[in-house]
């Protein structure tokens, strides 16, 4: 929706000017913090529709800002970092970041993350089926089809590839699908996730020269393209 105002909390002022002109010409109104502080009084006193957090700032990072914004905020929150670790990854995903963008962005990509972001937070609970690019899931059915064709998954299949399409666009990691799908004991089982990915994508993307739907971001998740 056009006008709609994302936050966006950076402390480098090049970055800054960057993001403002790229958010402006996408449509966006633009309200900027250079400082944690800064960011969730912003926040508290007109809250966002969304935020653009940096990872490290003067006062805190991006991290904190995001958990502290998440204790009364379903917002979407795209955590902005020069830092391509996995393990800073995991963490601000596990925080409640929606989505992890190394810098230097591409300026569309960013975008089209955020309009992706916006886009579930205005979605209902659950649709009854999303159409894909040729892969069409039927969430109440428990019906998939590719190019119009049945494919036969089995029970964790389908839930796993369901929590996938409820979040798509999204990065998830692989703590987050594991105990979405498999229950708490089995958060840390990696390589039973990757097995059962491996095996849903054999299904789903036939014929595939790479990756299709599901997008790998390695030793940190999944995600869905949007």
């Amino acid at each position: 929706m056009a006008g709609e105002r994302i936050l966006v909390l950076d402390d480098e002022l090049a970055i800054v000017r960057a993001l403002r002109v790229v958010l402006r010409d996408a449509g966006y109104d633009v309200a900027v913090a250079a400082t944690a502080e800064e960011a969730l009084d912003k926040a508290a006193v007109r809250p966002p529709e969304a935020a653009i957090v940096d990872l490290v700032l003067p006062d805190g990072d991006g991290v904190d800002v995001t958990r502290r914004l998440r204790e009364w905020s379903a917002m979407p929150i795209i955590v902005l970092s020069a830092i391509g670790d996995e393990e800073e990854k995991v963490r601000a995903l596990e925080a409640g970041a929606d989505d992890y963008v190394v810098k230097p962005f591409a300026p569309r990509e960013l975008v089209a993350r955020l309009q992706a972001a916006l886009r579930r937070a205005g979605e209902g609970a659950e649709e009854p089926a999303v159409r894909l690019d040729g892969l069409e899931v039927d969430l109440a059915a428990r019906i998939v089809r590719v190019n119009d064709q049945p494919v036969h998954l089995t029970p964790i299949e389908f839930d796993l590839l369901r929590v996938l399409v409820r979040n798509r666009g999204r990065l998830l990691t692989h703590r987050a699908l594991l105990t979405e799908v498999w229950g708490p004991p089995y958060a840390d089982d990696t390589q039973t996730l990757r097995t059962h990915i491996a095996n849903l994508r054999r299904k789903i993307e036939p014929g595939s020269d790479g990756p299709r739907y599901i997008r790998t971001d390695p030793g940190v998740g999944y995600r869905l393209a949007p």
